[in-house]
């Protein structure tokens, strides 16, 4: 069932958004070589605990995973798509790194992405990225009153296939609340006009998961969570949380 949010409820969700969002920044801002995945993890669980907040993805269980995810970020590199579980490895120069993240505020969840080079850029990597934001800003765009979810999956596809990238298989955005995963889900390809019409006060999550190669086919890693591309192209990942407004979309997950 799709929940629409009051207006107090969208301002309570945009403060869990910003302890989202500066927990990001705080991730990228001491992103280095030889810094490893757990130390990042470490920095995001200080920013949402001095915040007063909860991390949404720690001993998170979904039916289909086979352990609790066992980090407060999701951190995946290169040609990890999504759900990279942190660990000791380090990160290396001109890696590509994806974090995601999500944490409850007095009872509300926040839940964003962003990906980014460490150290040495590859051309290539960094126009894969520019194109994942561009697909989200575009996605965004649309989330308007009286558009459709259709709206949005065409809007972020169009992006991505244009340039040639693949959009990660079976996977998309999600309606956002009291639960991290709410109603609606919010498809990275879509038809126009087609599917649930959006009104105000719907909030989603809108995150394009895009491969480089044209492909959106995946594999599990052994942790049974990290999505890795089947054939070593590399992945980015970008997500807001959004809400619908009479005044168009609004970012709950900025700065």
């Amino acid at each position: 069932m799709v929940v629409l949010k009051s207006i107090g409820e969208v301002q309570a969700l945009r403060e869990a958004g910003r302890v989202v969002a500066q927990a990001l920044a705080a991730v990228r801002s001491v992103a280095a070589v030889d810094v490893s995945l757990r130390e990042l993890d470490d920095v995001a669980a200080t920013v949402i605990a001095e915040a007063g907040a909860t991390p949404a993805f720690l001993n998170y269980h979904p039916r289909w995973a086979p352990t609790p995810f066992a980090g407060v970020i999701c951190a995946s590199v290169n040609d990890a798509i999504v759900h990279g579980v942190p660990n000791d490895d380090r990160i290396a120069d001109g890696d590509l790194v994806s974090i995601d993240c999500g944490a409850f505020l007095d009872g509300w969840c926040g839940d964003s992405a962003v990906s980014f080079i460490v150290g040495t850029p590859d051309p290539a990597d960094q126009a894969l990225i520019d194109v994942c934001d561009a697909a989200l800003a575009r996605g965004i765009e649309q989330a308007r009153i009286g558009h459709t979810i259709g709206d949005i999956g065409y809007a972020v596809s169009g992006v991505a296939r244009r340039a040639g990238y693949g959009i990660l298989d079976d996977h998309g955005g999600h309606g956002v609340g009291r639960a991290m995963h709410e109603e609606p889900h919010v498809p990275n390809e879509g038809q126009p006009g087609r599917g649930l019409k959006l009104e105000a006060g719907l909030v989603i999550a809108i995150e394009p998961m895009l491969i480089a190669g044209g492909s959106g086919a995946y594999r599990h890693d052994a942790d049974g969570w990290t999505l890795r591309s089947p054939h070593g192209r590399r992945a980015a990942h970008s997500e807001h949380t959004i809400a619908v407004t009479q005044d168009g979309p609004l970012i709950l997950t900025a700065l």
